[in-house]
């Protein structure tokens, strides 16, 4: 395999409990990637649910990892291995909590900033220079730890912002899966 071949992984965690919580908005933005290439998860035995389809120029993998958040990388890492890629070909998407809702950044390096899912990659990959997206899902209210407001669900008010923006994400993910970094900057960062 090898070169023509990119993984857009968002990130969260598996099960029903945490399907609609802030902590799962990479979860949500690869499911709209999969409805607009016409896919559907399979799962692998890579620890993640993945979806195969193509864009313009390359092979796309929509990856969302079923380890739970913390250990996200072990599956990321054995998808690398299995089809010889390296980890310019990852896009990884995800919250974050410095981002009020209704937020996207993308950027193509740096640190995790204290997200645990981007973080074990970073770790695991070996490298900070790993594209991402990162979704708003603004600051935990006073008195709440950030542990459970991530694991919170969004009020109306933020769906609605939501609904209008997680598209959006899905569109500037397939960009950077194009290899059309600027683009999707200069478009989606906000």
């Amino acid at each position: 395999m090898g070169g023509n071949m990119k993984l857009i992984v968002g990130l969260g965690n598996p099960g029903p409990r945490y399907e609609l919580t802030r902590h799962n908005v990479g979860f949500m933005v690869v499911d709209l990637v999969a409805d607009m290439l016409n896919t559907d998860f399979k799962l692998s035995k890579h620890q993640a649910l993945v979806a195969e389809s193509r864009l313009d120029k390359e092979k796309v993998l929509l990856v969302k990892p079923q380890t739970f958040m913390n250990l996200s990388g072990q599956a990321v890492l054995a998808l690398l291995n299995w089809y010889k890629l390296s980890p310019h070909d990852v896009i990884v998407v995800y919250d974050d909590l410095d981002l009020a809702v209704g937020r996207l950044r993308i950027r193509e390096k740096g640190s995790a900033g204290g997200q645990k899912g981007m973080s074990n990659i970073i770790s695991l990959l070996g490298t900070e220079e790993i594209t991402r997206l990162r979704v708003g899902i603004g600051r935990p209210p006073a008195g709440w730890e950030a542990a459970d407001y991530v694991l919170s669900t969004f009020s109306d008010e933020e769906w609605k912002i939501l609904q209008e923006l997680l598209p959006k994400a899905g569109e500037a993910a397939l960009l950077l899966a194009n290899g059309m970094l600027n683009e999707a900057m200069n478009k989606y960062n906000c």
